[in-house]
């Protein structure tokens, strides 16, 4: 960390240093100055938000989170696991990669917390980053030291070396084909924009059953992107700052899945995710070959305020071996014990390494989208990880 006293918020903000500015500082340390249009400024403290105004969080039957890939509706599903026969691109499809069942679970899924971390906003275009969007964020702990990030401050598509994308019909027969292509980096945000498209469905067999296979056409287009395979980590602060499209349809999550194990003995921590006018956050306590989703937590956009919608958020979980933190806004939100994840058998939340999967599915819990129109907009400044 960075704790030169005339560069105090490198130190705080979180985003790591463009190298630019980090040249500058020599320089000026040095007695020289500084050239060129970079002047990498960065935005000042972060002030504590006030609490939102109306009811507290709900916990119970009111969150309905993920459940097991070709939900029937016989019980919560939202955007979870799917078969091990599944198939993720991990490189831009360019418009032509084979579909398939979405996440993999494999044994190669994630690498230890030890990796070198990532350069943060390193990606495959040209252009810039903006301005950071979550200012009233409070600093993070300075127990937390940075790990990796995503800033998307690199135009084009998002950075293969971070993000693969799952393809075609995934889970919980939603509505939307998953393809690379409706994400996309401008103006150092990253843009997953849902389109009513249709497009051709190429595993289509006449007269199956089969909800992936019985469709000819899509509907709907978006993305679903994950660290599967390139990124995950053991313990640490996972977080987001977004900004969520709350309209009819929408259904978009923040979440994180065991490596190497299938679900629900993965186990399944949703940080966030929104439909039916309810922001959710829920953690898997497996339980045969489902979850138990007793504690989820909900609150109503109401309860949220009246231009609540239209503002980015910070969304965050703190993870230890003890416990699991989940936030909004700097607020906690749900407090769950690692402890009772589990009344026997191995308990997924103690010293395994999980991934991020960032997506925007379309109808099934997030409801009938006909009438809303098109793009459905997730909007993210940057995902980061931190560790102590």
């Amino acid at each position: 960390m960075n704790t030169d006293a005339r560069l105090p918020v490198l130190a705080r903000s979180g985003r790591p240093p463009p190298a630019a500015l980090l040249l500058c500082a020599c320089a000026a340390l040095a007695g020289g100055g500084c050239s060129g249009s970079d002047s990498g400024a960065l935005p000042g403290d972060a002030q504590n938000p006030e609490p939102a105004d109306g009811a507290p969080p709900s916990s119970g039957d009111a969150a309905a989170p993920r459940g097991l890939p070709d939900a029937t509706g016989s019980g919560p599903d939202a955007t979870g696991p799917v078969s091990p026969d599944a198939t993720i691109d991990t490189a831009p499809s360019g418009g032509d990669a084979a579909p398939g069942d979405g996440h993999v679970h494999d044994a190669a899924a994630g690498h230890d917390s030890g990796e070198p971390p990532v350069e943060a906003g390193e990606g495959e275009g040209d252009g810039g980053g903006g301005p950071e969007q979550c200012t009233n964020r409070a600093p993070v702990d300075s127990k937390w030291k940075l790990a990796w990030s995503d800033e998307f401050d690199v135009d084009g598509a998002p950075n293969s070396a971070n993000w693969g994308f799952e393809m075609g019909f995934v889970r919980n027969e939603e509505l939307q084909w998953y393809q690379s292509e409706n994400a996309t980096v401008s103006n150092g945000l990253l843009t997953i924009a849902a389109q009513k498209q249709q497009v051709l469905n190429p595993n289509y067999q006449a007269g199956s059953s089969d909800w992936k296979t019985s469709r000819q056409y899509a509907q709907y287009t978006s993305s679903s992107m994950t660290t599967s395979g390139k990124h995950a980590w053991t313990y640490g602060r996972f977080e987001i700052c977004a900004k969520i499209d709350t309209r009819q349809g929408s259904w978009p999550a923040f979440w994180s899945l065991g490596s190497g194990k299938s679900w629900p003995s993965s186990g399944e921590v949703d940080i966030m995710e929104y439909y039916a006018n309810d922001v959710r956050a829920n953690v898997c306590k497996p339980s045969g070959s489902t979850c138990d989703w007793s504690g989820s937590v909900s609150q109503s956009l109401s309860s949220l305020g009246t231009d609540w919608s239209s503002s980015f958020h910070l969304w965050a979980m703190e993870w230890d071996s003890t416990s699991i933190n989940l936030y909004l806004d700097d607020k906690l939100v749900y407090p769950f014990k690692v402890s009772s994840a589990v009344s026997s058998g191995t308990n997924p939340y103690m010293g395994n390494s999980f991934y991020i999967l960032v997506n925007q599915a379309i109808g099934a819990n997030g409801g009938d989208p006909s009438n809303t129109t098109f793009p459905i907009d997730y909007v993210v400044d940057y995902v980061r990880v931190y560790q102590d």
